[in-house]
């Protein structure tokens, strides 16, 4: 989503760790599972990727950063399954924190990455994101930017060929997920939600961490383009059935979409 570009120059800060530190720092790639059906690549869920197996078959969702790419064969094998056994990626939007390896499975794998219409030109790197901060502490910020040291996250990408999907849609991958787009954070920020699962994948129409500030709890999530219209967009979201709610950014909240809507408010009314 470019906020590497715009923090590059504190790469210099990030040298100056001790070594010790940087170790602290690296993630290590644990096994993660969430439910029988769904893994989280990596133990870091500052930024999350998904696999979701349905009757021996994996979708992806959302792609993280590059450097992500690497730990799938350890999470499928814990999943039982294989890189075989992959069949589509699929992104809730365009930012480049979920971009990430999606250009590489697809060519690697001959596979199709589906994102939503109104964000395809910024998953081509056609256009620019337009990526308002936010409230900003160093602290969690640094860490954010560090992590995207280590991924590979300070260079934008780009997926040269991507497959769209409208609002409404059901698509034709492993667990049939229904689109319900939720515009605000980008125009075609989208979430995704698995039927036979009871989980729903929301991207970053909302968070449950706050890569640029520490927050916790559900709240709008930085880099949001239209904060007030992603607020609004939520609504259609409110009455759908999923206990499980699954961010681009922060743990799984497992109390519904109803409470975590009344989060998310409040938040946003805490800063008003």
């Amino acid at each position: 989503m470019g906020v590497f570009r715009r923090w590059a120059s504190l790469e210099h800060r990030a040298k100056r760790w001790t070594l010790a530190e940087r170790r602290a720092r690296i993630r290590k790639a644990a096994s993660v599972r969430i439910t029988p059906s769904i893994h989280r690549i990596g133990n870091d869920s500052r930024v999350n990727s998904y696999l979701v197996d349905v009757s021996g078959e994996v979708t992806i969702i959302d792609a993280a950063m590059p450097g992500f790419y690497g730990d799938i064969p350890k999470e499928l094998a814990a999943m039982g399954r294989t890189i075989e056994d992959v069949r589509a990626v699929v992104l809730t939007h365009g930012h480049s924190d979920h971009l990430g390896f999606a250009e590489r499975i697809r060519t690697e794998r001959e596979l199709l990455v589906w994102i939503h219409e109104a964000d395809a030109a910024l998953a081509r790197g056609e256009i620019d994101p337009d990526n308002p901060m936010g409230k900003i502490k160093f602290g969690p910020m640094l860490g954010f930017l560090w992590l995207g040291l280590r991924n590979g996250g300070l260079k934008r990408p780009v997926v040269e060929e991507v497959s769209t999907y409208g609002d409404g849609a059901t698509l034709d991958v492993p667990g049939s997920p229904k689109v319900t787009l939720v515009p605000g954070h980008t125009p075609g920020s989208a979430a995704l939600r698995f039927p036979g699962l009871g989980a729903l994948f929301v991207g970053d129409a909302l968070a449950t961490y706050s890569v640029t500030d520490g927050g916790q709890g559900p709240r709008i999530a930085p880099f949001t383009s239209d904060r007030a219209q992603a607020l609004e967009s939520l609504s259609r979201l409110e009455d759908l059935p999923a206990d499980l709610v699954l961010p681009g950014h922060g743990e799984p909240w497992f109390k519904g979409m109803h409470q975590a809507l009344e989060e998310v408010r409040a938040a946003e009314a805490a800063m008003a």
